[in-house]
């Protein structure tokens, strides 16, 4: 926030008493500047953005305590400075009494700029202080203590720094942590609808109870953060003195954030099982969907077969698997409630009896249309032999006619014996043979 550091001119041994005016004028110009640094960070102090949390917070623990005591600090800093300021204007007033001081005008000078004669009255925080202990170096001046300028310069450094450093840790981790916790929260939200939507909830899925211990973690970090920030800074490990020194702990939301990250992965794992099972069941569907069809053609081609074919032992078909169906609709319903761990090793059996259910609507529909398929080959090979006959010139023979017209009209005619119809074929296929033969040896003899 740009308040600066401990003040400049920090305290070491006490000048030798100022032999001559120009000493004199040096010292006071050096306090001078002392008194205006001081000032603008005092100032700067009070209107810190962390110092304006501080006193606006419900604070608790160790910052609760360590806040308490930068308050009588700072206290007791404006005593302190208001102490220094009249002891620098009496020694201003002092030089200012003549443009060349005499010999006691110097002494008091000296005895005023670098002896101890500056007594600091007590006030309520001083007494409070030195009540709960203070710490002789840096802490409150004991009532009536006396100093000299440089001394309770060195004094106001020391209670400085010790305030500021509150106030800087407390806004660091304020500025840090909170904002990082709300923007893991609103991931973790969205998180949390992503898992409900695949069925990762609390007690259903281990992930889901994860979930809620993480989203009550970071509520209870949360506050806590809020309230006492200084529980969570970690204190520079070089040794540094200057105020704010340290780093944010940010430990417990890294642990947090990266158990968020395993329940991501997680759920990422289940979404890609559930587009998975997804594909499956539309697979599974098609299957079974082209198993029926395929036994139902298979069902009216039995009654064509019936109705076509006389004398042939037609095997029946079967209906559509009931428990297949079942099975399917059970599997459906694990999907609708996520129920993974139960969805994939049905689908693992479903989709090879699936497989199976298909090859028995084919087979099935393959022995149906079998009488058909042979009154279809009957059929050719009787044309064949016409063809043939026709070619050589024999097809108008009247034995070959007559038995072809009986062939034909078998396999023509419904219903179709197939047994009388493959032995009139054959017959055909005799007659014909017996009819080439004479061609077949004058075409010898010729040749």
């Amino acid at each position: 926030m740009g308040v600066p550091g401990p003040f400049p001119g920090s305290p070491g041994r006490p000048d030798a008493p100022a032999p001559d005016r120009e000493e004199v004028d040096r010292a006071l110009e050096r306090l001078g500047a002392e008194y205006e640094a001081i000032e603008t960070s005092l100032l700067a102090l009070q209107d810190h953005a962390g110092r304006r949390l501080l006193e606006g917070a419900e604070l608790s623990g160790t910052t609760k305590e360590r806040w308490a005591e930068a308050e009588r600090s700072i206290t007791v800093l404006w005593s302190l400075f208001d102490a220094y300021t009249a002891a620098l204007e009496s020694a201003r007033e002092l030089r200012e009494r003549r443009r060349w001081p005499s010999a006691e005008d110097l002494a008091e000078l000296t005895e005023l700029l670098h002896g101890e004669g500056v007594t600091v009255p007590a006030t309520d925080a001083e007494a409070e202080a030195e009540t709960a202990g203070g710490d002789p170096e840096g802490g409150p001046a004991r009532p009536g203590e006396r100093f000299s300028l440089e001394g309770l310069v060195a004094r106001i450094n020391g209670l400085y720094a010790r305030s500021l450093d509150v106030i800087v840790a407390a806004d660091s981790v304020w500025s840090a942590l909170p904002a990082r916790i709300d923007l893991l929260s609103a991931e973790l939200q969205r998180t949390r609808s992503l898992a409900h939507s695949v069925g990762v909830r609390p007690g259903e899925h281990p992930a889901g109870d994860d979930l809620e211990r993480i989203t009550e973690e970071l509520s209870r970090l949360r506050a806590r953060v809020i309230a006492d920030p200084l529980a969570f800074w970690v204190s520079s490990s070089t040794g540094s003195s200057a105020p704010g020194g340290g780093r944010p702990d940010t430990g417990r939301y890294d642990r947090a954030a990266r158990a968020l990250e395993d329940i991501r992965r997680e759920v990422a794992a289940v979404l890609d099982v559930r587009q998975d099972a997804e594909r499956r069941l539309m697979q599974l569907r098609d299957v079974l969907s082209r198993a029926d069809r395929t036994l139902t053609e298979a069902r009216q081609a039995r009654g064509e077969v019936l109705a076509k074919i006389a004398a042939s032992e037609v095997p029946a078909v079967s209906g559509p698997s009931t428990a297949l169906h079942e099975q399917l609709a059970a599997a459906a319903d694990y999907r609708r409630r996520a129920q993974w761990h139960r969805l994939s090793p049905l689908l693992d059996s479903l989709e090879e009896r699936a497989e199976d259910e298909l090859h028995r609507a084919r087979e099935s529909l393959t022995a149906v249309t079998a009488p058909l398929a042979v009154r279809a080959e009957l059929r050719g090979r009787l044309d064949a032999y016409r063809a043939k006959a026709a070619r050589h010139g024999v097809a108008e023979d009247p034995l070959l006619t007559e038995r072809y017209d009986i062939a034909r009209r078998m396999l023509w005619s419904a219903p179709c014996d197939l047994r009388a119809a493959e032995q009139a074929v054959w017959r055909y296929q005799q007659a014909a043979a017996e009819a080439l033969v004479p061609l077949q040896r004058e075409g010898r003899e010729e040749s």
